[in-house]
């Protein structure tokens, strides 16, 4: 018992300073948020500014449309997050439920889409959108990637752990693979639903060179690319910066507490199977 007490306290440590690593440079940067530029480049000086100012906050929409980047952004990352979350829980449900020759084929050339760095799709893409006349639009920023190899395959565990009785016990009582998967395997996958939720919305919502690339005209573009409006030819608003950063990072943090509950009591139930 004393054994296991002390490496408990050592684990609890090694977290807490993991942590404190971790967010140590987000509160700084909030705190910074608050300070004038001349304070912020100073080589020595306390944590905390003297004098704070929201000036940094109050100059945000006067550097670019911070709003509507913002909206665009939100409204780009749920659709995604939505889309990617259904199309993942219906193939999972494909290849975990369903019987047809080649499955675990198709599957593992769709595993095998995840060994493929995204550095090397880029071009295709960019001249798969050329030529649709998708670019500057919405829809080269919707379009790809609606269909995710990480979520299919992490939908095919889930739903693979339920067991086949319910499923049949259904189709007994007259129940089509439709009403299965909307009425039964969605309600019962929560905890995988609120995994990915949280991966797909960071993933889309931090993404910068796939909008820098499709996007020119600045009212459609994403809050990521315009973030670089805070960086001039001869020198950058780091103020500004890290007030409209402070700001970004909200919507990631509402996902992650509104999902935080699944997602833990998944990763529990995964670690006791």
């Amino acid at each position: 018992m004393r054994a296991r007490k002390m490496w408990s306290w050592i684990l609890t440590g090694m977290l807490f300073i993991l942590a404190m690593i971790t967010i140590i440079p987000f509160v700084w940067m909030f705190i910074s948020s608050f300070a004038p530029n001349s304070e912020i480049v100073k080589v020595s000086g306390g944590i905390f500014p003297k004098p704070t100012t929201l000036s940094n906050y109050r100059g945000i929409q006067e550097k670019f449309d911070f709003l509507r980047l913002f909206l665009n952004s939100l409204f780009v990352s749920s659709f995604k997050t939505v889309v990617i979350i259904y199309t993942s829980a219906a193939l999972g449900y494909v290849f975990s439920k369903m019987r047809f020759r080649g499955r675990n084929l198709i599957f593992g050339i769709v595993l095998s889409t995840m060994m493929v760095p995204w550095a090397v799709t880029i071009i295709p893409q960019y001249e798969m959108m050329t030529k649709f006349g998708w670019l500057d639009t919405y829809k080269a920023l919707l379009a790809p990637g609606l269909v995710n190899a990480f979520g299919v395959f992490l939908f095919r565990q889930s739903i693979g752990g339920i067991p086949d009785e319910i499923v049949e016990a259904a189709k007994l009582d007259g129940a089509g693979d439709a009403v299965i998967f909307h009425r039964i395997i969605l309600p019962m996958s929560r905890n995988s639903i609120s995994a990915l939720a949280i991966f797909t919305f960071l993933w889309n919502w931090e993404d910068y060179l796939w909008p820098f690339l499709m996007i020119t005209d600045e009212k459609k573009q994403l809050l990521s690319v315009g973030l670089k409006m805070f960086s001039g030819r001869y020198g950058t608003d780091y103020g500004g910066l890290f007030a409209a950063t402070s700001i970004a990072i909200i919507p990631v943090l509402v996902v992650y507490v509104v999902f935080q509950k699944q997602f833990i009591a998944g990763v529990a139930s995964g670690s006791g199977k």
